[in-house]
């Protein structure tokens, strides 16, 4: 039975997708190897540096469908090398001495890299499409809530109104700014290495240059100016993109974690009658969704220390370091992808209470719109005079409870200057959302201009 958490038959939904799971399997990955050597084999025929035979033989056994996946894994902890018995597998299989040729002039490095970068590329549209859906539900809700009011806050308080709308547009251009970082990280990321034992191409010949870009062609991949072997930076860029990608979705998850609670009641995760919140406690609905996002992040992030370290090579390749990548590649990514697919389901289903982030919006009794009163009273008296006074009033209102209103009402200082029709006027929060809905309509707009 699986003991990571990702292939557990009892957790296993909550820390991977099917999707990704199956694009790093052991099955997958031994494919993507293949695959590399398939067209190594038949761009090296066409080059004249294999028989021709040779590489048709390689191309029609060099499947995954025709090893033993176990028999490989067992080969593997016998030899203490990674990729060797892969290849000895298909060199059994072959004809007529065709399987001396297979891997010919390559090096471990070169298969696993490559390999490892075409499973990347297999999981990066599976990605985008999940990140896109989370952008897309958060520009319906930042243009139905566009000018639904509700309590900005800072410092963990209540600030000024905003509205809901205007913090979906917030998020929906931060997300359109990591959909940036995608497109432009993927030339560098996607990336294949053909270049031998220490990256000089010597095993190949004259044409290894030629070869490596064919090979790659024909692989979909990028050709590198040079051996990479050494220089993690690629992997290491995979691992900031989707580190930021990560951070982006849990901070959303966190604050509606926060905005779920009983005492705020603004918004709540999807909630289904079978889903039980609490084993001893029947009313309990817990935003399990949420808390597992965050904690998703928390992993994918983890993974990310653990790829850093693989920047430290020594000389032309320090293997102690690169198998860091085996195990911390595939788990951010699978991460990663769980944490966009839960956050998605979250978006798409989102509960919106606007009575309740109207009903927040006066719990403060008025006080929330100290900054309008002060401004307009500042029009007539001076701004910073103005501050002190209304300082003095909120600090009072706030110590005595006496309803803001009330207290500007009892203080001649303001009083002298706006009547009860002027303070309610000034108190109304729906009246002091500044550009709120303007900036969503352009943040909309820009997503729009994008597609």
């Amino acid at each position: 039975m699986p003991s990571h958490a990702t292939e557990s038959v009892l957790y296993g939904a909550s820390f991977a997708t099917p999707e990704l799971l199956a694009v790093f399997s052991d099955e997958n990955r031994v494919r993507k190897w293949y695959d590399v050597e398939v067209a190594l084999a038949r761009v090296q025929a066409d080059l004249g540096m294999i028989p021709e035979a040779a590489a048709r033989e390689i191309a029609r056994r060099a499947r995954v469908e025709n090893v033993n996946l176990v028999e490989i894994g067992r080969g593997i902890s016998e030899t203490a090398h990674p990729i060797v018995p892969a290849i000895r597998a298909v060199e059994a299989l072959c004809e007529d001495g065709a399987g001396e040729f297979i891997h010919y002039g390559a090096t471990t490095q070169d298969i696993m890299d490559t390999g490892m970068t075409l499973q990347v590329r297999q999981a990066w549209p599976v990605l985008r499409r999940d990140l896109d859906a989370c952008q897309d539900a958060l520009v319906v809700l930042a243009r139905a809530h566009r000018s639904t009011p509700m309590a900005g806050r800072t410092h963990g308080q209540q600030a000024l109104p905003v509205t809901f709308g205007y913090k979906c547009a917030v998020w929906v251009d931060e997300i359109r700014r990591q959909k940036i970082r995608m497109r432009e990280a993927e030339a560098r990321i996607m990336s294949g290495n053909i270049t031998g034992a220490v990256g000089s191409m010597a095993s190949f010949g004259p044409r290894g240059r030629e070869m490596q870009r064919r090979t790659l062609d024909a692989l979909g991949l990028a050709t590198p100016a040079i051996c990479w072997h050494s220089s993690r930076d690629r992997v290491v860029e995979l691992a900031h993109v989707m580190t930021q990608i990560a951070a982006t979705l849990a901070k959303i998850a966190r604050e509606f974690y926060i905005l779920q609670q009983v005492e705020f009641g603004e918004v709540a995760e999807p909630h289904h009658h079978a889903k039980i919140g609490s084993s001893t406690m029947p009313h309990k609905r817990n935003p399990a969704t949420l808390e597992l996002a965050i904690a998703l992040e928390r992993l994918v992030r983890a993974q990310q220390v653990a790829i850093m370290d693989a920047v430290h090579q020594e000389n032309e390749r320090y293997t102690a370091m690169l198998r860091i990548e085996l195990a911390a590649v595939p788990e951010m990514i699978v991460y990663t992808g769980s944490l966009l697919a839960k956050m998605r389901f979250v978006l798409e289903g989102l509960e919106v209470y606007p009575a309740r982030m109207r009903a927040n919006l006066d719990l403060l009794g008025g006080l929330l719109l100290s900054e309008r009163v002060m401004l307009a009273l500042g029009e007539m008296i001076g701004k910073q005079t103005a501050h002190e006074v209304v300082h003095d009033i909120a600090m009072m209102a706030h110590e005595t409870g006496t309803p803001f209103r009330q207290a500007l009402l009892d203080d001649e200082r303001v009083s002298g200057h706006f009547d009860a029709t002027r303070i309610d006027a000034l108190l109304d929060p729906a009246g002091y959302i500044g550009s709120c809905e303007a900036l969503v309509d352009d943040v909309v707009a820009q997503v729009a201009s994008d597609a």
